[in-house]
């Protein structure tokens, strides 16, 4: 903070970063999100897997995600992968995602990702999105 109390312009753009991580680690499923893609890149299909929501609840978890600069994504073909932030996140956004994989990794649920995942990475991808697919495009039970 500057002479005054002032906050410098290149401070205020830092704090409002900061404050768009903490707010996306404060859900759940976001955080599990972060613990998922913190060794490997993910597929959304994996993550709609893993998470058991639909596609469009898990693209906007990840889109606060990837606003908050917590995840990175890229293209292939029709796939979009998504990757814990690398180097150009800011190092306050890079401890936040420490922080939390570190506490998420000390609880019991973290443990069940883990295995869950292993099972969901076995699974060929295209298959799992036409499964998803699938499912989708059934009509709604009443």
């Amino acid at each position: 903070m500057a002479e005054g109390g002032f906050v410098r312009f290149g401070e205020a753009d830092e704090m409002r970063e900061l404050i768009a991580a903490l707010k996306a680690v404060a859900d759940e499923n976001r955080v599990r999100i972060l613990w998922a893609v913190r060794r490997q890149e993910l597929c959304v299909c994996q993550v709609v897997e893993l998470l058991g929501l639909a596609q469009s609840t898990v693209s906007k978890h990840l889109s606060i995600l990837h606003q908050a600069q917590l995840v990175e994504s890229r293209k292939e073909g029709r796939w979009i992968y998504y990757r814990a932030a690398g180097a150009g996140a800011s190092p306050a956004v890079r401890s936040i995602a420490e922080v939390v994989c570190r506490a998420y990794g000390r609880l019991p649920d973290s443990a069940k990702d883990d295995k869950l995942l292993g099972r969901i990475l076995k699974v060929d991808r295209d298959e799992l999105c036409r499964r998803q697919s699938r499912a989708s495009a059934l009509p709604a039970r009443k």
